[in-house]
């Protein structure tokens, strides 16, 4: 009986292990790709006139409402300048496009001389990605008989001030020679968040009823990088719920609904689009009632997305007064202390969301911050995985001593075991009645040595789905050859460690073994024989290729998850080393006091 347990705990162990390395393994990353391409420039490219905000009355998703053209002139486009701590970048005047946006303390890659993430693109770009406000008009609006005329792409906006930037905010008018002056008024703050105000002011003699939208477009496919512990896509929070709608579930579902792939009408929540480490998110008034969609777009035969905000209700302006609209807008980095700044501060809900912090999001997210703690303390993240390792040990401390004292006692009851097994082989009942109270008059529980490793696999996810969705981990380097924990360890013991200039990967993806790996193998060794060997051969087997099997299996894991489960291999073969020892100790003496005793 306690051989089939035992049995079932390695198999249920290796069963959860193999299926995180089927799931996972095959999208594990290898260096990532460059970061303006993770991000997915989109915005719309000249000449489109698809799915966006006025197109049409089911684009805007309000009954019989028009809509500015979306095509472009091809004049001269002015530009207005951002500068900002955080951002570089600028605002195209003809169309008021925020389509231009670098952030300025990341880079694309590990090397600080690559290139700076460019974040937003402009409709220049192969690829672009823009953010864009407008306003609609009511069906059948008119002013002295005409149709209203509205701002649209090819409107020419005129700006207060050559450059935005914190101290200074930029205020775009456009008059459309009825009586209505049109205003978008951009402040940015030191980091990654536009304020945006929408304003129409009225010289006209009769009212005027508009419904401002705003938008963000990628006209493409933007390529993700399909690990299923991380999601990347058209992301948003209504009444308070994080919905991850998915880009083909977008496109699929778009295809019976004028490209409208999904629609949520809520007050406040936000919209966007979301990458492994980018954000880009409409953040509405709070108050407002509004109306979310995303969208597929086809320009120019490409596949698109665009995310919108619409009002519910019109807002109209009366003669000689004004009305407005005022939002954010958040395009950056999606650094996790300041998500919950801005969620404080706006009262935007479950912002830090955009982190995909998962399903154990109730877990996951403290051991970022005991990290992100140990790290300020320590000031370095491989430092600080190390010492949050230390702290969960102590943690289960009392447990695992628990274990390991049972696992010692099993090993010491190894001979007697056998004898029973020798004595009794030609009965298994009474072979098993005779193990199970050798276990009961010596007070050990066989399957108890399983729960150091069981108690460690929620630990071992969360802290995995830390190291590799939090940009706070991208590009921290550890000592030595490890420069960015948040990947896999760069050495390979097949090319000697550089000295054979080949990439034996190319043969097959297992043929990459770092030097970390290999420490973490051996250390899987060391603790694997401080364990009373299973009795049945098959299992001894077994035991002995575990080591292997995760060596390569975890090569390809961040750098930062194998340094952990080495780190925590060593304490517990040091802890479970005093404990055996102990135990060797206190046996003899205790086998003299009961004979004293006797």
């Amino acid at each position: 009986m306690e051989q089939k347990r035992l049995f079932i705990a390695i198999a249920v162990s290796i069963a959860i292990l193999l299926g995180f390395e089927f799931l996972v393994q095959p999208h594990l990353p290898h260096p990532p790709p460059p970061p303006h391409v993770a991000a997915s420039h989109t915005a719309a490219t000249p000449g489109s006139t698809a799915a966006t905000p006025g197109v049409s009355a089911s684009a805007v998703g309000a009954p019989g409402v028009s809509a500015p053209s979306t095509t472009a002139s091809s004049a001269p486009s002015p530009k207005v300048a951002i500068k900002a701590p955080s951002l570089d970048g600028s605002i195209n005047l003809r169309g008021a496009l925020l389509d231009n946006l670098v952030l300025t303390d990341y880079h694309d890659t590990v090397d600080p001389k690559s290139p700076l993430v460019q974040l937003l693109a402009p409709t220049s770009d192969p690829k672009p990605y823009y953010i864009q406000y407008g306003w609609t008009a009511a069906p059948g609006a008119t002013i002295g008989g005409a149709p209203v005329k509205l701002p649209d792409s090819n409107t020419l906006w005129t700006a207060s001030e050559p450059t935005l930037t914190p101290d200074h905010p930029l205020t775009l008018t456009w008059a459309n020679g009825q009586g209505l002056t049109f205003a978008i008024k951009f402040t940015v703050d030191d980091h990654y968040m536009f304020a945006v105000d929408q304003t129409v002011s009225s010289t006209a003699k009769e009212p005027v009823s508009l419904y401002p939208w705003s938008r963000i477009r990628r006209d493409y496919m933007p390529p993700t990088s399909g690990y299923y512990l991380l999601y990347e896509g058209p992301i948003g929070v209504f009444k308070g719920t994080l919905h991850e709608i998915g880009y083909k579930h977008v496109k699929n579902e778009g295809a019976h609904s004028d490209g409208v792939g999904y629609s949520e009408s809520s007050d406040g929540g936000w919209l966007g689009f979301t990458d492994k480490y980018w954000l880009t998110a409409l953040i509405p008034d709070q108050h407002d009632a509004m109306t979310g969609k995303v969208r597929a777009i086809s320009v120019n035969g490409t596949d698109g997305f665009q995310a919108d905000f619409l009002t519910d209700q019109p807002q109209t302006v009366t003669p000689g007064s004004s009305v407005s609209l005022g939002s954010h807008v958040f395009t950056g980095a999606k650094v996790v202390n300041l998500l919950d700044h801005y969620e404080s501060e706006f009262g935007i809900p479950s912002f830090d969301k955009a982190v995909d912090f998962g399903i154990f999001y109730f877990l996951t997210k403290p051991i970022f911050f005991a990290l992100d703690y140990l790290y300020h303390l320590l000031g370095n993240f491989g430092l600080a995985i190390m010492a949050f390792t230390l702290l969960v040990k102590l943690l289960f401390f009392p447990l695992a001593n628990k274990s390991y004292k049972s696992m010692s006692k099993m090993k010491l009851l190894a001979p007697k075991m056998q004898e029973v097994r020798e004595r009794f082989k030609d009965d298994p009942a009474k072979q098993q009645s005779e193990i199970m109270a050798l276990y009961r008059s010596e007070k050990v529980n066989p399957a108890s040595g399983c729960l150091p490793m069981v108690i460690q696999i929620p630990v071992f996810f969360c802290l995995y789905k830390v190291i590799f969705v939090t940009i706070e981990m991208r590009h921290a380097p550890f000592f030595g050859w490890i420069h960015d924990l948040s990947a896999t360890d760069p050495t390979n013991i097949f090319t000697l460690f550089g000295l054979i200039p080949w990439d034996p990967t190319a043969i097959a993806p297992f043929l990459h073994l770092g030097a970390w790996p290999l420490i973490m193998g051996v250390t899987m060794v060391l603790q694997q024989r401080l364990n009373p060997p299973p009795p049945d051969p098959t299992q001894a087997r077994l035991f002995q290729l575990m080591p292997i099997i995760f060596t390569f299996m975890l090569a390809r894991f961040p750098a930062g998850l194998v340094i952990y489960w080495s780190w925590n291999n060593l304490l517990s073969v040091a802890q479970q080393w005093f404990i055996m020892r102990r135990t060797r100790l206190e046996r003899p003496r205790m086998l003299r006091t009961a004979r004293k005793g006797a």
